[in-house]
């Protein structure tokens, strides 16, 4: 299994409740809307040669808390020349609730931080004694680097320029038009185009279903 599938089977597993070791407490991260640091994580930094991206997993909502205390320890460590960036995946996500939007920053990979390092002894103790890490994903100190084209695609959906809109329908489900001549119509979802940002709505029309194809932002779920 590549790395990029271990972090998506991981993260719908796990869930942080709490943290059980007095050394490792440390606080949770702040709202994900608006964070210096999950901001600051999306900076693009130059890679060095011969490096590789790992995968870190660590408590669920920690994230950012983790990003900086390993960054810390490679400052106190002197593992600037094996550590080279830390990055928590994050993207705009437009959200619905109620008829009312918001866009949000979001974690790709919730419960994992990504490193771009040299592997070593050194450079795996730096990182997995950091408070908040559990582990690399990969076997014991074995861990799985992602692919260049895992990267690669990781990067692409951070740098994307319309945001992504979150919806909570599904075919099935009855929703609202609130914009455009079916405005105020209410329907039911036929389909959903995710890469084209389109939901198809059956609308009871003159006695008869018509398909009407609409933006995502033009319904919302009744």
């Amino acid at each position: 299994m590549s790395a990029v599938g271990a972090m998506v089977d991981m993260s719908e597993q796990e869930d942080f409740e709490e943290i059980s070791s007095p050394e490792e407490a440390i606080e949770p991260d702040e709202a994900e809307a608006g964070l210096p640091e999950a901001e600051a994580a999306s900076e693009e930094q130059p890679e060095e040669e011969g490096t590789s991206w790992f995968v870190v997993h660590t408590y669920s909502g920690y994230e950012n808390k983790v990003r900086q205390n390993l960054l810390q320890r490679v400052d106190s460590m002197a593992a600037g020349d094996l550590i080279f960036d830390v990055i928590v995946p994050t993207e705009e996500v437009v959200e619905l609730h109620q008829g009312q939007r918001r866009t949000v920053q979001r974690r790709i990979f919730p419960g994992y931080v990504l490193v771009n390092m040299v592997l070593t002894d050194h450079s795996w103790t730096v990182v997995r004694n950091t408070p908040g890490v559990t582990g690399f994903v990969g076997s014991g100190k074995d861990p799985t680097p992602l692919l260049p084209d895992e990267m690669a695609k990781i990067k692409q959906r951070m740098e994307a320029g319309a945001p992504r809109v979150k919806v909570s329908f599904q075919p099935g489900s009855k929703v609202r038009i609130t914009e455009g001549p079916f405005s105020e119509f209410i329907g039911t979802v036929d389909t959903i185009d995710n890469d084209r940002r389109k939901v198809r709505v059956m609308v009871n029309f003159f006695g008869r279903d018509t398909p009407v194809e609409l933006d995502f932002l033009q319904v919302e779920e009744i």
